[in-house]
């Protein structure tokens, strides 16, 4: 059972959120308890969706593997119909609790997986940037290690409020260890 409950959003939160993600998903109206966090909330997922350089397709395999770790449905369900649409091929997402040993991954997508691991786990060794740094630059590095903290702050956020996922979105059986 959800711990917090779903509200509606001052008017011009509401204007706002609409503009960037259509109708809200539960976890931005549980959110909504907090409207000035909400808000801030909002712009920062904003920034790290559509002001990243990195391709999205990089991004929501680094989601995904991170929502893996955490057993995280929502967060799986939710990314699961972007990372598709944004290309990430439907073997990708079969091998993605593997992606070691998979060749459906090359070089750069096991550095991203590889960080995405790290930064949920809460463990980036110099080891693990020295073999990150071989494929990215410092910016490209900011940018993928910033995607998978958010996301692993999404999943503990899920978690701690226990949102519940959305009736359309229950067709996605998450892959999770």
């Amino acid at each position: 059972m959800q711990r917090v409950p779903n509200v509606e959003f001052p008017p011009e939160l509401k204007k706002r959120l609409e503009e960037l993600w259509g109708s809200p998903p539960n976890l931005y109206r549980a959110l909504g308890n907090h409207a000035p966090l909400a808000a801030a909330w909002t712009e920062f997922a904003r920034a790290i969706r559509y002001e990243s350089k990195t391709p999205r397709v990089l991004r929501e395999l680094i989601i995904l593997r991170g929502a893996q770790l955490m057993r995280s449905e929502y967060e799986w369900a939710q990314h699961l119909r972007m990372a598709r649409k944004t290309g990430v091929r439907e073997a990708q997402i079969e091998a993605l609790a593997g992606w070691r040993d998979s060749a459906e991954f090359d070089a750069r997508e096991k550095a991203a997986l590889l960080l995405a691991e790290a930064v949920t786990k809460g463990d980036v060794t110099d080891e693990v940037y020295a073999a990150v740094s071989k494929h990215f630059d410092h910016g490209t590095y900011v940018e993928l290690s910033l995607t998978a903290a958010f996301y692993a702050m999404v999943g503990r956020m899920l978690d701690a409020m226990r949102i519940q996922l959305e009736p359309e979105f229950r067709d996605y059986a998450p892959q999770l260890p």
